[in-house]
């Protein structure tokens, strides 16, 4: 069998072949300070303090210069003066400070003063919206890792521009979270800064915005913030209280202790579900209150939601009452050790009160319901008088006053022959 020759291929010899603009940019070497001293060219033309001279130039670089590529170094210009070597020292090659920089910002730090350089950066990021991700998951978390190594006045300046970017929703508060890092949180460093940073941020919006900001970022514990061996919810109180901002204070309280009433009806709920003895629920409750210590007119209040929240009301309208007064009497074991002192007996009530209001097929049980925990000593009968003279709540307040009437009547009369006695 014959072979047959192969036939050479065409060679292309001496044919230059052009390369795609893409490749030639991937492949070229990548030079911040280039890009620098041609970002500088842009900004040395403008006056100083012409904050829209400073966003139309920046605009203008934006459609000449790579600064997708250069995001790191183009926002260490604008936020630190000038390029950053690995640790956060400034690039040594003898280059001056940016013309156009936060750094410049007056001091002592005012906000109204940081907007103006807050609107140039709006300016920027809305006309080049792709600059916004390598700001927020890059540039801003490697920054921060650096506000050790600065002076206090430009981390006072970068943390309320921050705030300032956060509330309008330039960045994303998942760039905070670096800011719990050990070298960070020790000598109040890391609050230092989240206080500026809430301080500007709630100058124009509320504290649920920046509640919902800083969820949607991803920041859950503000206790994270602070030094390990400060970690507690009084110090955080006292924090914020003492730097003007009660909000936040409050705003965490009222999240901690949702966060509690959440586990502690769970976990109570679970175990009535099992049928575990009351023993078992009293320690659980115990275990939880050494843990996460609440105050106890809170305590009783998640102690009764949890209870009821096991009971089945499906049953047949006329045996609802029995039912209601079966149920409390066996969970009024549970109540009894923790109902001390007269504001946690009224708060139990309230809880009562509340709870018959909102589930209106048990509300004509609310005077049996009372003298069942009355005779349970879970309150006691100046509790209940008090209550019915100026502790209860709004909510059906005429109809529950009425309905007890008869109770109270009974109360004062017993009181008053306890007296003749005397």
């Amino acid at each position: 069998m014959s072979t047959q020759q192969q036939a050479p291929k065409p060679s292309l010899t001496g044919v230059r072949i052009k390369a795609r603009k893409g490749a030639v940019k991937a492949q070229a070497k990548h030079e911040p300070s280039v890009f620098r001293d041609q970002l500088y060219k842009y900004l040395e033309t403008v006056n100083p303090g012409d904050f829209e001279g400073y966003a139309n130039k920046l605009i203008a670089a934006g459609s000449q210069l790579e600064t997708l590529k250069y995001s790191d170094a183009l926002f260490e210009i604008l936020l630190a003066g000038g390029l950053l070597q690995p640790g956060g020292t400034y690039l040594d090659d003898n280059a001056p400070q940016s013309p156009f920089t936060i750094v410049d910002a007056p001091e002592p730090v005012d906000i109204t003063e940081m907007k103006k350089y807050a609107e140039v950066f709006n300016k920027l990021l809305r006309r080049y919206k792709y600059l916004q991700k390598p700001l927020e998951e890059q540039s801003l978390p490697t920054l921060l890792q650096y506000a050790h190594r600065w002076p206090q006045a430009q981390r006072e300046k970068f943390a309320v521009l921050l705030g300032l970017l956060l509330v309008q929703g330039l960045a994303s508060a998942s760039c905070l979270q670096i800011l719990t890092k050990d070298h960070l949180v020790k000598d109040y460093l890391s609050v230092s800064l989240i206080t500026l940073i809430f301080r500007a941020y709630l100058a124009d919006q509320a504290i649920d915005h920046l509640s919902a900001t800083l969820k949607k970022g991803g920041i859950k514990e503000m206790l994270d913030f602070f030094p390990p061996n400060k970690r507690n919810p009084t110090e955080l109180d006292e924090w914020f209280k003492k730097e003007g901002l009660p909000e936040v204070s409050e705003w965490y309280r009222k999240k901690r202790l949702a966060r509690i009433r959440e586990g502690l009806i769970g976990g109570l709920k679970d175990l009535v579900d099992k049928q575990e003895a009351t023993d078992s629920l009293i320690s659980f409750i115990k275990d939880s209150q050494s843990e996460s210590p609440i105050p106890e007119v809170d305590l009783v209040g998640y102690i009764w939601a949890a209870l009821m929240s096991t009971i089945d009301w499906g049953t047949r309208p006329d045996q609802v009452d029995t039912l209601a007064l079966k149920e409390v009497g066996k969970f009024a074991v549970v109540l009894e050790p923790f109902c001390n002192g007269p504001k946690t007996e009224i708060a139990l009530i309230n809880a009562v009160q509340l709870y018959c209001y909102e589930e209106s097929k048990v509300m004509k049980a609310f005077p049996q319901m009372l003298k069942v925990l009355y005779n349970k000593d879970c309150v006691s009968d100046q509790a209940i008088l008090y209550w019915h003279s100026k502790g209860s709540k709004p909510q059906g307040r005429q109809h529950f006053l009425s309905v007890t009437q008869p109770l109270v009547n009974f109360l004062r009369e017993q009181e008053d022959s306890d007296e003749e006695e005397e």
